[in-house]
């Protein structure tokens, strides 16, 4: 049927996932850090997203399109209930533990340094706020297993996104790009495995630097398997 529809213009797209939380029916997702329409049957055409958009990347139009699915958007709604949704696309950003807001040392714990949520390199938007002025932390995923110490020596007053070239099987450069030329980056740090696959991360970080124009300060510091920093 011929009916009006949202579109999403990913080029206008700055990914902030104010879309798709503005979307009742949750017929927007981020995928790879912009907005997409998943789901054309759960779009009912109102548009609640079109004022949420900071970068006007949102219209109507008119086309072919499935009818508006109210069923099937209440099924989804009563299921996300119950089991509790992915909270993947959802920004967050979290207070820095300082003097002011101290670990809770009477109990030993040890303090989180995340700054923000997601920190998956395929989740994480392009432009959010929390990358404005930022220490940028590249990190393979298993450096976190690897080094005792990540939270504290690398984490620490630094913004995290992680990833895993070999289990993605993505070139993490063209997203990368774009985090850092669109975004001020004070640094980038780049935590990488000593094991040849965990290069991907590093090359398509380089790759990103020179590809944003920007002179950004930057290091490299190689894990070895058994929880060592390698000179």
């Amino acid at each position: 049927m011929i009916r009006k529809i949202i579109h999403i213009d990913k080029e206008k797209c700055i990914g902030c996932g104010s879309c798709a939380e503005a979307c009742h029916e949750g017929a927007i997702e981020m995928v790879d850090g912009k907005a997409e329409l998943v789901r054309e049957n759960f779009c009912d055409g109102l548009g609640d997203c079109l004022p949420a958009c900071p970068a006007d990347a949102i219209t109507f139009e008119e086309r072919e399109a499935p009818a508006y699915d109210e069923k099937a958007v209440q099924q989804a709604k009563n299921h996300v209930h119950h089991e509790g949704g992915c909270p993947g696309s959802k920004i967050r950003q979290f207070a820095e533990k300082t003097p002011k807001n101290p670990a809770p040392v009477s109990t030993g714990k040890s303090v989180s340094r995340l700054a923000q949520w997601p920190c998956q390199i395929k989740l994480v938007p392009v432009s959010a706020p929390f990358f404005d002025g930022a220490k940028l932390l590249i990190a393979a995923d298993c450096t976190a297993y690897a080094y005792a110490n990540m939270h504290e020596d690398f984490m620490r007053g630094k913004l995290t996104i992680i990833g895993c070239p070999k289990l993605d099987d993505v070139d993490y450069s063209e997203k990368l790009t774009e985090i850092l030329r669109l975004n001020n980056i004070q640094s980038l740090t780049i935590v990488r495995m000593e094991v040849p696959c965990c290069g991907g991360l590093q090359r398509a970080a380089e790759k990103a630097l020179q590809a944003s124009g920007k002179f950004i300060p930057w290091q490299v510091v190689t894990i070895s398997c058994d929880g060592q920093i390698l000179e």
